[in-house]
């Protein structure tokens, strides 16, 4: 059974990775926009116009779940001491 502590400990680290891998997805859809849009565009038959409000969904999205699901409870977990 996992206690409280190894709960938020969890939490923390899982909140660490999703911010960083958030991070990583947005510098690189501002950098190397070009090349991602041509591949996706190839792979999925999307049209390259349509790409950058997908992009804006997926990021914003993930942003919303991580917010919600990870770093929201690690903070109530920490308020409450554990």
């Amino acid at each position: 059974m996992i206690t409280l502590s190894q709960l938020t400990e969890l939490l923390g680290w899982a909140a660490v990775v999703n911010i960083a891998y958030l991070l990583l997805a947005t510098l690189t859809m501002i950098f190397m926009r070009g090349a991602i849009s041509s591949i996706h565009s190839k792979l999925l038959g999307v049209d390259e116009k349509e790409l950058g409000s997908l992009y804006f969904k997926f990021l914003s999205n993930y942003k919303i779940m991580t917010l919600v699901f990870i770093v929201a409870p690690y903070i109530a977990l920490k308020i409450m001491g554990h």
